[in-house]
């Protein structure tokens, strides 16, 4: 299945939660049961937008957008992260009044069982979408498994919670395992803002695509060929790489274009995805950068 696939799967597996969890709040009266389902609501809502954002970021290039829509993926992480922090926020408003006014918790064996039946849903899920953004490269997908993963671990301590209810009779800890459960998503609502907020700042590929452009200009450095300014930048599921080319300045165009095609050939096969741009210079000829006025 391709990335738009997984979400659209992601958007009928967040229903089906939301059902269950709805169903096992219900029928337990349980604050903690209830954030967890109010944190399905919100997986609903990012893996939605996410498909959206997803869909738009494979569009072509346009006469508007020259370089594509490929950083259209990093909204959806942000837009993902907003919507956690509003989550919890609610969870902890609804756990404080619970905090204030204990209830008993009812029909604890069922509702219990309709959140393990989620969690396992929800958990074999993510494990396949966090291995498929890996494949792709997708920032959108990525953070949707990752919110999914968060929503595993939260229903896991949920239940745990909602068991020591039930053996202890301390009705204090359902609403303070729910505001446990909304720091928690806290942590991850803001991992996937900077994460988002890095990727729109032009952030530099990583290590191990760096190591294989690397690994091609070597191959092709010689005494009369030298590379230097190699930058890199990411932008959604697209790499792009600019560097400066030295040759002889004595090399016909035609000859100088030949290996600047070899290069670029060569640094796309090992790095899919990637767009080089490589300018000519001659041998004893030196680019200046960092003058003042770049700054102004």
């Amino acid at each position: 299945m391709n990335v738009q696939s997984y979400l659209k799967l992601s958007v009928a597996v967040a229903v089906a939660t939301i059902v269950l969890k709805t169903g096992a709040w219900w029928l337990t009266q349980s604050v903690s049961l209830l954030s967890d389902a109010m944190e399905s609501l919100v997986n609903l809502a990012g893996a939605m937008f996410a498909l959206a954002m997803v869909t738009l970021a494979a569009q072509p290039a346009d006469e508007d957008h020259p370089y594509g829509h490929h950083k259209a993926e990093y909204f959806s992480s942000g837009f993902e992260g907003v919507l956690i922090f509003v989550a919890a926020l609610a969870i902890v408003w609804t756990a404080v009044q619970r905090l204030l006014h204990p209830q008993p918790l009812e029909q604890v064996g069922l509702g219990l069982v309709l959140s393990v039946v989620s969690t396992a849903m929800n958990g074999a899920l993510a494990w396949a979408m966090l291995r498929k953004s890996r494949q792709h490269r997708s920032m959108a997908l990525e953070a949707d498994a990752r919110h999914l993963f968060t929503d595993v671990w939260t229903t896991v301590g949920v239940v745990a919670g909602i068991g020591a209810v039930v053996a202890t009779g301390w009705l204090w800890l359902d609403p303070v395992i729910a505001i446990a459960v909304a720091l928690n998503i806290l942590r991850e609502g803001a991992s996937l803002v900077w994460r988002s907020a890095s990727g729109l700042m032009d952030h530099a590929v990583d290590a191990e695509t760096r190591a294989s452009i690397d690994q091609v200009l070597a191959d092709f450095a010689h005494e009369t060929i030298r590379f230097d300014h190699v930058t890199t930048r990411r932008a959604g599921q697209r790499r792009f790489v600019d560097l400066h080319m030295h040759m002889p300045a004595g090399w016909t165009l035609g000859r100088a274009a030949a290996v600047r095609t070899s290069v670029e050939q060569a640094l796309m096969s090992a790095v899919p995805g990637l767009r080089a741009t490589i300018q000519l210079l001659p041998k004893d000829v030196e680019a200046h950068f960092g003058d003042e006025r770049d700054l102004m």
